[in-house]
C-alpha cells in the first residue's frame, strides 16, 4: 500500500496510462536533485513552481499577435498559455497520457517570451550575439533567471517540453509532443478570431476548401483538430490523418499570406524594432542599468547576455516606460 499521496498517484499513474506515458516516478529528474514531495508528484511540483513564478505573471502584459490592443478580448501571451494549456490536456487525457506533465509543459512553454510577441522576438534575434529563441530562453528562465536567478529546477521531462514545443526535434515524451500540437491549434484558430475582431480580415475569408475540412468556427475548428490527432495517434506518437494535415498547413499558409503580414501590423513592427534596439544599445553602454542580478550575468556572460535576458523578460508596458524614461523629454514643472 503506498504510505503518501504522492505515491498513491504513482500507483494510479502505472494503472491507467497508457504504456508509452511518463509517469512521474520514472522521470529522468532534476538538474539539482531534490527531496520528493509526499503530496505532489514531480510534474505536479513543476507546474506549481511555473504558475507562481515571476515571468508567468509577467505574461498577462506581453504581446500575442496585435501590439497593445485596446479591446477587452484580444489575446495577450498569458491567454494564449491557458488555451494551450486546455487544448493540451484534452489531448493528453483523450490519449491516456500524463496531464500533469502536459500542463507543466503548456504553462512553461513561453516564459521566455519577448514584449511585443514575434517582433521583439525578432528584433533581439539582429541584436543578440548568436541569435535569439524564445523557446531557448524559456528553458533558461527556468534554469537560471527565475527565483532570483536560483532557477526552477524543474524535472528534466518538462524541460525538455519546453525547448521542442516549436521548432527542430521532437519532445522526447508524447506530453511534450502534444502541446507541441496543442500550440499550433491554439494560436491558429485564436489569431483567426482576432484578425476577425481587428478589421483585418473578414470572416467570409478564409479558404472555402479549408472550411470544408476543417470548419468553419473556431470551435469547429479546434474540435476537429483535436479529434482527428487523437484518432491518428498512438504508440507510436502524435500525428494527424494527411487529409487534416494538408488543410492545417494551408491555413497556416494563408494566415502568414494575409493577417501576419498585414501592412499596418508591420508599421507598428517597425517601431518595436526601433524600441528594441535603442533599448538594447543603451543598456550596452551603461550596464549600470541593469538590476544587480542581470550585472553578475554580465560580468560572468557578458554585457550582451545580460541585457538580453533584461529585455526578453520585459513585459509591453514596463519596455515603454523604460524607453520613455531613457529617451523622451520629461516636461518642466514650474511652480
Amino acid at each position: 500500500m503506498p504510505n503518501t499521496a504522492r505515491e498513491y498517484t504513482e500507483q494510479v499513474e502505472a494503472q491507467v496510462l497508457a504504456p508509452w506515458a511518463a509517469k512521474s516516478c520514472q522521470s529522468r529528474g532534476r538538474l539539482v536533485p531534490e527531496e520528493e514531495c509526499p503530496l505532489r508528484t514531480c510534474y505536479q511540483r513543476d507546474r506549481d513552481r511555473i504558475i507562481h513564478c515571476k515571468s508567468f505573471r509577467r505574461l498577462k502584459q506581453k504581446t500575442q499577435v496585435f501590439l497593445s490592443p485596446e479591446g477587452d478580448h484580444y489575446r495577450t501571451r498569458l491567454t494564449h498559455t491557458l488555451e494551450v494549456n486546455q487544448i493540451a490536456r484534452t489531448i493528453a487525457r483523450a490519449l491516456r497520457l500524463n496531464e500533469d506533465l502536459t500542463e507543466a509543459i503548456a504553462l512553461g512553454h513561453d516564459l521566455g517570451h519577448t514584449p511585443f510577441g514575434h517582433a521583439g522576438e525578432r528584433a533581439l534575434n539582429k541584436l543578440c550575439p548568436g541569435g535569439f529563441k524564445h523557446y531557448q530562453q524559456s528553458v533558461r528562465v527556468v534554469d537560471k533567471l527565475e527565483k532570483n536567478f536560483q532557477g526552477l529546477n524543474l524535472s528534466w521531462e518538462v524541460r525538455n517540453g519546453i525547448i521542442c514545443h516549436t521548432k527542430g526535434k521532437w519532445a522526447d515524451t508524447q506530453e511534450g509532443q502534444a502541446v507541441r500540437y496543442a500550440d499550433r491549434i491554439a494560436y491558429m484558430n485564436h489569431d483567426i478570431e482576432d484578425a476577425i475582431t481587428a478589421g483585418v480580415l473578414a470572416p467570409s475569408a478564409l479558404p472555402a476548401e479549408i472550411v470544408q475540412i476543417l470548419g468553419d468556427t473556431k470551435s469547429r475548428r479546434i474540435s476537429t483538430l483535436i479529434q482527428d490527432l487523437v484518432d491518428n495517434s498512438g504508440a507510436k506518437g502524435l500525428a494527424f490523418s494527411p487529409l487534416v494535415g494538408e488543410a492545417y498547413e494551408a491555413l497556416h499558409d494563408f494566415m502568414y499570406s494575409t493577417v501576419y503580414v498585414d501592412k499596418d501590423a508591420k508599421r507598428e513592427e517597425q517601431k518595436v524594432e526601433k524600441v528594441i534596439a535603442e533599448l538594447y544599445e543603451r543598456m550596452l553602454e551603461d550596464p549600470g542599468l541593469l538590476p544587480d542580478g542581470f550585472l553578475q550575468i554580465a560580468y560572468q556572460e557578458g554585457a550582451d547576455r545580460a541585457v538580453t535576458d533584461y529585455i526578453s523578460g520585459m513585459s509591453d508596458e514596463f519596455a515603454i516606460r523604460m524607453f520613455e524614461d531613457l529617451f523622451v523629454p520629461k516636461k518642466w514643472h514650474v511652480l
